[in-house]
């Protein structure tokens, strides 16, 4: 299907629920809004996760006490609502109300509260969509006038869900240009006009560093530890991580697989005994030691937006072993600053190149500390979390009207 058709549906859709809408609209004028609020955001979970993290390094930068984030989805956790509440911003989780499949019309009408909300403030507000649905179904129904930038983490299914929608957006912004390079080749694929490319760029992710640059002096220290930090979500694929231990560890104790994340329900119970599992680590400096104590972290994932847990890794001085998603490509080069495996899409190919890697280093404690303390310079030098806030600061800045 073609952009135009994708349009064209859109349409149709729109017709088929503005009833909805127009009750929304009438319950927001029958109750008008107490507050105005500078910036609005929708995201669609505060549970843990990579997308999470950045989303709410974003509200922390550009948000305060006149903005409002909205959450659309029902959470498996509230891990990050603390870290979200530091933004100052104003919380309202909607989920009950946009996320219930059996009461579908209340998603519809609530299109019609929030964008009457929005389209009636005398100052408009910036609007942000971190890959939200409901950001995506609400766009038409906010005014023109109305700056709207949305953030989509990788080329996956929201690529096509935005794309009905892309003309409501000033601005398109990514992760990297590897992934605006992806969606151009979408783009053509689909014909989308040019005015969509010609807006769409990226802000690279980063993360909190260490207060100190720390090198690595411990590269023949035993056990020898692997560390996975994730979810168990059939994209992260933890199980890869636990049979890559049970391949080690079986016959080695010197090995030490760690397990950061509520993963242990994933694992094959002949496996879990070769795994040391820590459950959901909410304290970052915690997090900072386990990455620190570790000589390895692996990557198994199916596909990745980041991760952001590649840049936590190398600048704490674990060497990064990872499947080619994301932008791991980008920052990791093999023998260097880490390495990035061939294998994708099958599980035992996957862990099969995984292991030989992981003994590779374990025999050649040089080479590992020479790539770890490659990578602690490497981390420092690109993944400063100050320029990322300085850059999406910049970025509302520049839409904000009157300004």
């Amino acid at each position: 299907m073609k952009y135009r058709s994708f349009v064209l549906k859109r349409k149709i859709e729109a017709v088929a629920i503005q009833p909805f809408v127009w009750i929304g609209r009438l319950i927001a004028a029958l109750s008008p809004a107490a507050r105005q609020y500078s910036h609005v955001y929708f995201f669609p979970f505060y549970h843990i996760g990579g997308a999470e993290k950045l989303h709410y390094q974003i509200a922390q930068a550009t948000g305060g006490p006149d903005c409002i984030i909205y959450f659309t989805r029902k959470s498996n956790s509230t891990f990050f609502l603390d870290e979200f509440r530091k933004s100052g911003c104003e919380i309202r989780d909607i989920s009950k109300l946009t996320d219930n499949k059996f009461l579908y019309f209340l998603n519809l009408v609530m299109r019609g509260v929030i964008s009457h909300r929005i389209n009636r403030q005398p100052k408009r507000p910036v609007v942000f969509n971190g890959q939200s649905n409901f950001g995506y179904k609400i766009s038409p129904w906010i005014g023109s006038a109305v700056p709207q930038i949305e953030l989509i983490h990788a080329l996956n299914t929201f690529s096509l869900i935005r794309l009905p929608f892309l003309s409501f957006y000033t601005r398109s912004i990514t992760v990297s240009q590897e992934i605006v390079d992806k969606h151009r080749i979408l783009y053509q694929d689909k014909e989308v006009p040019l005015y969509a490319w010609q807006k769409f760029s990226y802000i690279s992710s980063k993360v909190k560093l260490p207060v100190e640059k720390k090198y690595r002096s411990d590269s023949e220290a035993k056990p020898f530890v692997v560390l996975y930090v994730g979810r168990a979500t059939d994209e992260k694929r933890p199980w890869i991580a636990s049979a890559v231990a049970k391949a080690l560890a079986q016959g080695n104790d010197q090995y030490r697989f760690e397990f950061a994340g509520e993963v242990a329900a994933r694992i094959p119970q002949d496996e879990k005994r070769f795994c040391h599992f820590h459950g959901d680590v909410q304290d970052e400096e915690i997090l900072g030691r386990l990455y620190a104590s570790s000589h390895l972290l692996i990557i198994p994932s199916l596909s990745e937006s980041g991760p952001l847990v590649l840049m936590e890794a190398m600048a704490r001085g674990a060497v990064v072993i990872s499947t080619p998603v994301g932008i791991v490509n980008l920052h990791l080069k093999n023998g260097i600053s880490g390495f990035v495996i061939n294998a994708l899409s099958t599980d035992q190919e996957v862990a099969a190149e995984l292991t030989l890697y992981i003994e590779k280093l374990y025999r050649n404690r040089e080479e590992l500390a020479r790539i770890s303390e490659y990578s602690v310079d490497y981390a420092f030098e690109h993944f400063d979390l100050s320029t990322l806030a300085r850059e999406y600061q910049d970025l509302f800045y520049s839409l904000t009207p009157g300004t």
